[in-house]
């Protein structure tokens, strides 16, 4: 099995609390994995473990052979956040044409960008006048730029109508399809069933490592929501 992430024994405290405790697990490489959980369960503290930019009390990430954060790994791996990293003074596409001179990536992939995640037409408005849909949507467009192996995606999904939610996941089976690797985080349960496999987290513990399918034998739940409440409540 090719794995593009590998987590082994991870702790991770913060103001006296145990955020992660002894977390292991593993990304299957060209595949979309979902990291599942109610809000505070930990979901972004481990994405920023494996992005590199999280202090770790004990254990290893290695992300595409490396250790998490290394030098190689600036342009092979794209981290949305949460909060849209983009300038509001800017317009979209001057946002995107900024961001592919930053990684000298040829102007012809803007509008490639633009287009995949439905911001063709707006290239023109300035960002400070979009939605917070449409702004996660521009950090999505410049994580696209690189063509990176790795995507690391926070709540990217939140803020969008059920058309665009539902585009966004065909599109990151599409990246998944031409070898990226992807972590999509949620807290809205039923987004489960749209992944290849699924980590489910609870108070800073992985809980399950499983497949939408595999969660429903082993609940006799069809929902995604029912399933991962009948999981955590035994």
């Amino acid at each position: 099995m090719n794995y593009a992430v590998e987590i082994g024994g991870l702790e991770v405290n913060r103001g006296g609390r145990s955020v992660l405790r002894g977390l292991s697990a593993k990304l299957e490489a060209g595949r979309v994995t979902g990291l599942l959980g109610p809000s505070g369960c930990g979901k972004t503290t481990l994405i920023r473990s494996i992005v590199g930019v999280q202090n770790v009390a004990a254990g290893e990430v290695r992300v595409l052979g490396e250790a998490a954060g290394s030098p190689p790994l600036r342009r092979r791996v794209a981290y949305v956040t949460q909060a849209p990293s983009v300038y509001a003074d800017l317009t979209v596409q001057e946002n995107v044409r900024y961001f592919a001179a930053v990684l000298d990536v040829p102007a012809r992939e803007i509008g490639r960008a633009l287009e995949a995640v439905d911001l063709a037409g707006a290239g023109g408005q300035l960002v400070g006048t979009l939605s917070g849909g449409q702004r996660s949507r521009v950090s999505l467009a410049i994580a696209l730029l690189g063509q990176p192996d790795l995507f690391i995606l926070d709540e990217p999904t939140v803020g969008l109508d059920p058309v665009l939610r539902r585009d966004l996941w065909a599109l990151f089976h599409r990246l998944a399809e031409e070898g990226a690797t992807l972590l999509v985080s949620s807290h809205v349960m039923d987004e489960a069933a749209r992944c290849d496999r699924l980590l489910l987290m609870r108070e800073g513990a992985l809980v399950a490592d499983t497949t939408p399918d595999e969660l429903r034998e082993r609940t006799g739940e069809h929902e995604m929501e029912s399933a991962f409440l009948r999981l955590v409540e035994g």
